[in-house]
């Protein structure tokens, strides 16, 4: 009998990718007889690569390697080889779109993702038009394609890591142990748009506060890019409890075992908070351009955690990439520091 071998395609930006974790984990619980799978970019690697026996990776540079038709063309391929027998679209782009309809034409077993777009045009429109609900979330987008494929699941799932948290002796070099007085705090204070990025000076007065209370707190600093270290780096220079994380790790593997031994994260919509929820770790977010409703809220985080604030014109955007309608961003800017260390007081007090 021939043993059911599923292709899930995602090849998005690093949060996304990092949502079908929870999903794909449970599943190969579930369903272990069956081999699944994944197709993304190089980056995603450690998400999959050791999240269970029936689960495999595959890395596709659709920039490099395969761009354009031709390009697609072998990947496709490279992809019949491996005798898949249901190929689940959880991207439901162009690219992915092209190498669906191949399959289609060969008569697998084809899904793809609903993005709900009609509905999220609702909730960023403006006046009479908006409506503003909750929509499904990435999570249960991704369950309905297997579902869709004869797979339903139960989205079941901790950590990538065991419940004592990644290996910090990998890391230990860097970053030393944990001390048992110590409240371990990441911030990662960056995102791709500016929509989703709060002011660096006030994350800088929560942060300044959360030390306050906290003087024997550690914070460590998630971000990457030159103008980003130059920040991240100022801190460390002028806080003694800062370690700029991102600079002294060499891998993205390593920054998460950093993240499952976090009491609280703070990041904005970004793939950070993507990768702490997926280690298990508590994410106070802050959310401007953007919001949860649009389905983006990290895997088992509490909408108490996220800090926003209530106005007319947000969302404005589902990604955080449109210009402010106003001008002055004032859905970031508006925001009291205070009301971010306030979260993070909160969950160190339930952590």
């Amino acid at each position: 009998m021939k043993t059911d071998h599923l292709l899930i395609m995602r090849f998005s930006a690093m949060g996304d990718v990092a949502m079908l974790v929870p999903v794909v984990s449970s599943l190969a619980k579930q369903y272990p007889d069956l081999r699944i799978t994944v197709l993304s970019r190089p980056f995603a690697r450690p998400f999959f690569e050791e999240l269970a026996p029936n689960v495999g990776f595959m890395e596709a540079d659709l920039k490099g390697e395969y761009s354009g038709v031709t390009g697609l063309n072998a990947l496709y391929r490279r992809l019949v080889a491996k005798n898949f027998t249901a190929i689940a679209d959880m991207h439901n782009i162009l690219r992915s779109s092209y190498l669906r309809m191949r399959f289609n034409l060969g008569r697998y077993r084809v899904e793809h993702i609903n993005k709900h777009r009609h509905e999220r045009r609702l909730l960023t429109s403006t006046g009479e038009h908006r409506v503003m609900q909750q929509l499904p979330t990435s999570f249960e987008n991704y369950a309905d394609v297997l579902a869709r494929l004869g797979y339903p699941v139960k989205l079941e799932f901790d950590s990538i890591f065991p419940p004592s948290g990644g290996n910090l002796r990998l890391v230990s070099e860097h970053i030393g142990e944990k001390k048992l007085f110590q409240q371990w705090i990441g911030i990662a204070p960056f995102a791709a748009h500016r929509g989703k990025i709060y002011p660096v000076e006030k994350m800088e007065l929560a942060m300044a506060e959360i030390i306050r209370r906290h003087p024997s707190c550690r914070i460590f600093l998630f971000g990457g890019g030159d103008k980003e270290f130059d920040v991240l780096n100022d801190w460390c220079a002028r806080y003694k409890n800062c370690t700029n994380v991102s600079a002294l790790l060499g891998s993205l593997q390593q920054e998460m075992i950093v993240m499952s031994h976090l009491d609280v994260m703070v990041s904005m919509d970004s793939a950070n908070m993507h990768l702490a929820a997926i280690c298990g770790t508590r994410v106070v977010s802050v959310w401007g351009a953007t919001h949860p409703f649009a389905g983006f809220m990290g895997w088992h985080q509490s909408d108490d955690d996220a800090v926003q604030l209530d106005m007319a014109c947000r969302p404005c955007s589902i990604y955080g990439n449109r210009p402010c309608r106003r001008g002055d961003y004032a859905c970031m800017t508006n925001i009291d520091p205070m009301a971010v260390a306030d979260r993070v007081e909160a969950g160190l007090k339930n952590s």
